[in-house]
């Protein structure tokens, strides 16, 4: 139970617990690092050789280049959403294939998917965006934060005095 310090519990129910704890599979702790780093390093490998091409073979500066990296990253893993293959890899890597922005692309996708029989806007629209609202929010506000603390403690670098 959650609230063990607030619910006093039987003498069935520690029994309980304590069986039950005893027969939970232990979790492979090494194991599921080692898969995340991985994939999550995998992930920005490929990023990495997406912006190298694209700065080598199209000229393109290092700023836009990763712009359109991110932009390739997000629809390569829509596209592997759309097969059913991100959710595979995610379901082995854990963290390493949810925490890049192929992740939460991902998530989007997959909420969408799911949806879709409910129509566009309340369905695709409206459960995508029950995620993704909270995500959007949570940066906006951090980097209001963020650019006020910033204001306050290097105004002469916000007024144009600095670079």
């Amino acid at each position: 139970m959650a609230n063990n310090k607030k619910k006093k519990l039987t003498p069935v129910q520690q029994e309980y617990q304590q069986l039950a704890k005893r027969r939970e599979p232990s979790r492979p702790f090494l194991k599921n690092c080692l898969r995340a780093f991985l994939v999550g390093g995998a992930i920005c490998l490929i990023g990495q050789l997406i912006q190298d091409g694209y700065m080598k073979w199209l000229n393109v500066e290092k700023g836009q280049a990763g712009t359109a990296t991110v932009a390739t990253l997000i629809l390569i893993s829509v596209i592997l959403t759309s097969i059913g293959i991100y959710d595979k890899l995610g379901q082995w890597a854990g963290a390493g294939s949810a925490v890049p922005v192929t992740g939460f692309a991902n998530s989007m996708a997959s909420a969408a998917l799911e949806h879709r029989s409910e129509g566009m806007v309340l369905g695709v629209g409206g459960k995508m965006f029950k995620l993704a609202g909270s995500v959007i929010v949570f940066g906006t506000v951090a980097a209001f934060v963020i650019a006020l603390l910033h204001f306050i403690f290097n105004p002469a670098f916000t007024a144009g005095g600095g670079s």
